[in-house]
């Protein structure tokens, strides 16, 4: 009994307490599992674990039909309240005024803008001045792109660029909350 205490009290004295006994007790333990582990599976080749399908893989029966999406739904067409301007005629109104170099001095030209923007835009174009916009003008028709009944964006052709306009409609009324100048 006491070699067997010896050796305890070695072990929990002097081989745990340090780094080095603790990596080989975890060594040990480690190759233990997988000894174990391999007399369990019993004789034969070595598997990773991956099986190799020799046809490719379906979910789907390939005898049915398609089932991908045929044609994306189109949008809602905007609605527009009785009396108000559809989306393309208020952009075409707000990129006259945004476009509108004559008047020289800023509170007039954001008043023109104000008619056909959304409190939230006249905030962020409230430093702005006609010296702010492009100095072009329109050479096409508006493009409409309806995102639902009450958002739209309008593409407008210039000279030099292109006018985006982001659009909203919560009350039928359409008033331009964005503006996006990319030069050509």
């Amino acid at each position: 009994m006491t070699v067997m205490r010896r050796a305890l009290e070695f072990l929990v004295t002097r081989v745990f307490r340090s780094r080095i006994g603790i990596a080989l007790v975890i060594a040990v333990s480690v190759l233990a599992v997988i000894g174990a582990a391999r007399l369990v599976a019993g004789p034969g080749e070595f598997n990773t674990g991956l099986n190799r399908p020799s046809g490719p893989i379906t979910t789907v029966d390939p005898d049915e039909g398609d089932d991908g999406v045929v044609e994306a739904p189109s949008p809602e067409p905007p609605a527009v309240a009785p009396g108000q301007l559809p989306p393309a005629q208020t952009a075409v109104r707000f990129a006259a005024a945004w476009l509108d170099h004559t008047t020289t001095e800023a509170a007039q030209w954001r008043s023109k803008l104000s008619t056909v923007s959304t409190p939230a835009l006249m905030e962020k174009l409230a430093g702005a001045g006609p010296d702010d916009a492009p100095r072009a003008r329109v050479t096409g028709e508006p493009a409409v792109r309806p995102r639902n009944a009450t958002f739209a964006e309008v593409v407008i052709p210039l000279d030099g660029g292109i006018l985006r306009l982001e659009l909203v409609a919560p009350d039928g009324r359409w008033l331009v909350d964005a503006v996006d100048w990319e030069r050509e």
